[in-house]
């Protein structure tokens, strides 16, 4: 009795990893293997944009960002930075540069969601058509402002920028498989979804969108996915965006190891939470007239890669003992197939766009990666669902 329970509980968790594994696996092929051509045109006339910038404690990167924006921005453009609850000079430093400034000061209420809301309340006197939404650590590449101003404008949807996150200078192998993992979360299998004629979620920064949907969104609160939230209320109201990879937006990893692990926790707290999230929505039939939400539904529910090959690895080795003491291999064969999805897509995501980040010489140091990661796992369950800025000091370098 005690062994039908074990195997019927294994192939209930096999058949559950096939569905994200199938996902995952769908993106990254289609992702890597029918990569699209980029227009490198200039745009010549497009609507004047409006570029909000949430802060918080910034400044020894706010020039740098506003510098960036600005080289991009044309007769009519306006560049406002949010200086939210900041103890040091952000705002003057930000105003030094040219921006406009909203400082906001709410100890109650903190976070990106609460900024952003002060700065499209800021807007309302004079709103632009396109507001277009950067982080403060980041640097936008030649065009970015044109091509996600046009794409809102043509398409009518919000759109989003290729969102790529670099390893400082001199990092270790750590920093170089974890580069790696984020341009198949943000570039790869975005790209599949684009090509397959699919919306993309929201990222966080350089998300493009229409005036009437930001005015009316609800964008005040402290989750720590709120990108990934706004875009499934979004999606629920039709709204899906578009994924424009010729707007590129970068940033770097946070240099010192607190800051670099705050970070994971907070990016992996809040994407277990929308998994379950994620999940019930997907077996409510009333969801299933929306494609664009559902898509993004089932996007969501892919776990972080960790976190997906230790799962399947584990079933896979649980499986192994079952058929060796059994006399069926129906969950082993459905734990290999799935071993071997991701092992195939991860495959063609490296060879396509990742051998530059991650050269072949650090591909055995990768395990080693995933094993640092893991032990984050155990601390995501003692922490609580507020906002905590990420250190992004350039001291103890990643290295």
């Amino acid at each position: 009795m005690l062994y039908y329970i074990t195997l019927y509980s294994a192939l209930a968790v096999c058949i559950l990893l096939t569905v994200p594994t199938t996902v995952f696996t769908v993106e990254c092929l289609v992702g890597s293997l029918t990569r699209q051509r980029k227009s490198e045109s200039d745009i010549v006339i497009r609507p004047a944009v409006a570029v909000l910038v949430p802060a918080h404690d910034e400044s020894e990167g706010i020039a740098d960002t506003v510098r960036s924006i600005r080289h991009e921005m044309r007769q009519g453009d306006r560049l406002v930075v949010i200086a939210d609850n900041c103890s040091d000079d952000t705002a003057e430093i930000a105003r030094s540069e040219g921006a406009e400034i909203v400082e906001r000061h709410n100890l109650l209420e903190r976070g990106k969601g609460y900024a952003l809301d002060a700065g499209v309340r800021y807007l309302e006197a004079t709103p632009p058509k396109v507001v277009v939404i950067i982080d403060a650590d980041c640097s936008i590449g030649r065009g970015t402002l044109d091509y996600l101003a046009c794409t809102v404008l043509t398409c009518k949807r919000p759109a989003q920028a290729l969102n790529l996150q670099i390893a400082p200078p001199g990092s270790n192998y750590r920093m170089a498989a974890a580069e790696f993992a984020y341009l198949i979360k943000n570039q790869v299998r975005p790209l599949g979804l684009s090509q397959l004629g699919l919306p993309c979620p929201l990222m966080g920064t350089g998300m493009a969108l229409p005036w009437a949907l930001l005015r009316d969104a609800n964008l005040a609160s402290s989750h720590q996915v709120e990108d990934v939230k706004f875009s499934l209320d979004l999606a629920r109201e039709g709204h899906t965006a578009l994924f424009c990879d010729q707007a590129v937006v970068t940033s770097y990893f946070p240099h010192s190891k607190e800051g670099t692990e705050t970070q994971q926790r907070r990016w992996e707290r809040g994407h277990l939470s929308m998994i379950v999230r994620a999940a019930r929505s997907i077996v409510w039939p009333e969801n299933w007239t929306s494609l664009g939400y559902i898509v993004l539904l089932l996007d969501i529910i892919v776990p972080p890669f960790t976190l997906l090959c230790l799962a399947s690895l584990t079933i896979l080795l649980f499986s192994t003992l079952l058929a060796f003491s059994g006399d069926t291999t129906l969950p082993l064969s459905i734990a290999l197939a799935n071993v071997l999805m991701l092992f195939c897509s991860v495959c063609a995501a490296w060879a396509v766009h990742g051998r530059s980040v991650l050269p072949f010489r650090k591909l055995a140091q990768v395990p080693l990666y995933a094993l640092s990661k893991i032990r984050l796992y155990p601390k995501l369950s003692a922490g609580h669902e507020i906002w905590v800025r990420t250190d992004r000091k350039r001291s103890d370098r990643a290295g």
